[in-house]
């Protein structure tokens, strides 16, 4: 397994997260993985195999690139042998404007879009091992779409407070923050993202309790509850199970063992 991140460039950074590639080898036979949510979108490119997703029973292929929008639960994916991936984690509220293309709600999206012309121009950087090059290639690619783009200082604003705070503070907060209304706020993000700030906030909480206890699986629960500002200990693992299908106990068991395999780098991807 190799992951690695890259920064955007600073003209990026209101919008991308981050540029990351991975490579995962899973042998001859089909395997699954999956993705747990967080607060970010994810615009994939794969490489490789395949990747396929279970729909109604049957696999279906998916194309590359794809969208992984905000998840409330887990994703499954089936592979095998070699998948590599280059990702942009985008900011859920700048991934829509960023493709020019209208916002909603679900989470793996399929879509057509000129950015599929890059797969050629990158699949052959990852054959020759230059991922730094691939990244590059990204990287001009939105600086040159970025430039037709108006950042919306608002929602801008907003995902700042609500990212320094982990997705803790009241609606309101984030508003004044954002030097907003509530109801503007909300449109506003409704408008960019498919979400409401609540949506998001409650995501951004649950990927912090989630990375505390992939670094530390023997975290105290109701510590974490009251860090991250959860009722208590019982309110956290409601929370915890309604995005990732399984209880904090469970979980730390899990990364306990994905620790020995992975590192101490949690990149979303878990044995399924």
């Amino acid at each position: 397994m190799q992951h690695q991140e890259f920064e955007p460039p600073k003209a990026l950074q209101d919008a991308i997260k981050c540029f990351w590639y991975d490579r995962r080898d899973f042998g001859a036979q089909q395997s699954s993985f999956e993705v747990v949510p967080d607060g970010y979108a994810e615009i994939i490119f794969h490489f490789g195999s395949g990747c396929a997703i279970s729909v109604n029973g049957n696999l279906q292929s998916l194309p590359s690139p794809f969208m992984m929008g905000l998840l409330n639960q887990p994703a499954v994916f089936y592979t095998k042998n070699r998948l590599e991936i280059i990702g942009i984690r985008c900011f859920p509220w700048t991934v829509f404007d960023l493709l020019g293309l209208p916002s909603g709600k679900g989470g793996v999206r399929i879509f057509e879009h000129p950015i599929a012309r890059l797969q050629s121009i990158l699949g052959g950087c990852i054959q020759a091992g230059k991922i730094e090059e691939a990244v590059t290639e990204l990287k001009e690619y939105f600086l040159n779409a970025q430039s037709g783009i108006v950042t919306n200082s608002l929602l801008f604003k907003a995902g700042v407070a609500m990212s320094e705070a982990n997705g803790t503070m009241p609606v309101s907060q984030v508003a004044e923050a954002a030097h907003a209304t509530v109801r503007t706020l909300e449109r506003k993000f409704r408008q960019s993202s498919g979400y409401t700030v609540k949506d998001v906030s409650g995501l951004m909480r649950f990927e912090c309790v989630r990375n505390q206890l992939w670094l530390d699986p023997d975290s105290n629960f109701a510590g974490l509850a009251h860090e991250f500002g959860y009722t208590d200990q019982s309110h956290l693992s409601r929370e915890f199970k309604r995005y990732s299908g399984t209880t904090p106990a469970a979980f730390a068991r899990k990364a306990k063992r994905g620790k020995q395999v992975a590192g101490n780098d949690f990149v979303a991807f878990v044995p399924a």
